[in-house]
């Protein structure tokens, strides 16, 4: 291929199956990601990490720090920020589903990239968050033998929701296994801070700016799903974190999914509103 488009060779025989009824979608379950930024010479970079390629899912594919909603997301939870009844009309879901994808964003980015969007007031964030009882506690959510909310309640710590900017909501296609309904956020890597590879998932991390990873993958050189790509390049036009955080509240939220229809003896995938992925798949052979 071209570029680096993320593409499954299982996919056309997925697709068919689905058209003739043969394959009943799983349901997507909620997840939430994070667009780390950081405000550099040239520009904001974004920090991003490779999954490893032994993944059942996109594998060797560059991606953000994130996963799916813990049903103890919705547990009562110390909260700073917009309210969870702004957060709910913002991202099209319920009280209770807005918190959980918040808490989820915040969570998965501190076990994944050790980074805390977290403070002991409403006003702050903490610093430093390495060391042996961070990385203990660290260790015990990616275990799941707490919850964050008792993480949070034990170091007496509150989610700052005012820190993360809602920027895009995407729905992995109905003819994938695993199907993943997405909300991605922005957000400036605190003062103090720093990332680095905690996840188990992932062989390798990188600071880069938006537009060289973008160009990367048109080379085919980076590996992206498309709506990784389709977020590196809308965050291209900003000059600084701030900037981007302060686009986010007028970003449409509308879910993006991939369709599939036979046309002309080949199935013809597409993204609607992005073009760049469209995919024309002759009925016995590969991608186009």
């Amino acid at each position: 291929m071209a570029n680096g488009q993320w593409y499954p060779p299982e996919w056309p025989d997925r697709i068919r199956a689905l058209a003739e009824g043969r394959l009943t979608p799983a349901a997507p379950k909620r997840a939430a990601t994070v667009m780390l930024l950081r405000d550099a010479d040239t520009g904001p970079a974004v920090h991003m990490l490779r999954r490893r390629a032994s993944m059942a899912f996109a594998g060797g594919a560059y991606a953000y720090p994130g996963g799916g909603v813990d049903p103890r997301d919705e547990q009562q939870i110390r909260w700073a920020g917009p309210t969870r009844a702004w957060w709910a009309q913002r991202l099209g879901v319920d009280e209770a589903a807005a918190q959980a994808i918040v808490c989820a964003a915040v969570r998965e980015t501190y076990e994944e990239a050790g980074v805390l969007l977290a403070g002991p007031t409403h006003d702050s964030v903490v610093g430093d968050t390495t060391g042996e009882a961070w990385e203990a506690d660290r260790a015990a959510l990616v275990a799941r033998d707490v919850s964050f909310a008792e993480f949070l309640d034990r170091r007496g710590l509150v989610l700052r929701s005012d820190l993360l900017g809602a920027w895009t909501r995407w729905i992995t296609p109905e003819f994938e296994p695993r199907r993943y309904d997405t909300w991605f956020f922005v957000a400036a890597l605190p003062e103090g801070q720093r990332t680095r590879n905690a996840s188990t998932e992932a062989d390798r991390t990188v600071w880069i700016r938006p537009a060289e990873a973008a160009a990367s993958y048109d080379k085919g050189e980076l590996l992206m799903m498309p709506p990784t790509i389709a977020t590196l390049r809308r965050l291209t036009p900003y000059d600084s974190a701030a900037e981007a955080l302060a686009a986010a509240p007028g970003c449409d939220l509308t879910p993006v999914l991939a369709q599939a229809r036979l046309e002309d003896g080949e199935i013809v995938l597409s993204w609607p509103g992005h073009d760049e992925f469209t995919k024309h798949i002759p009925t016995g052979g590969a991608p186009a």
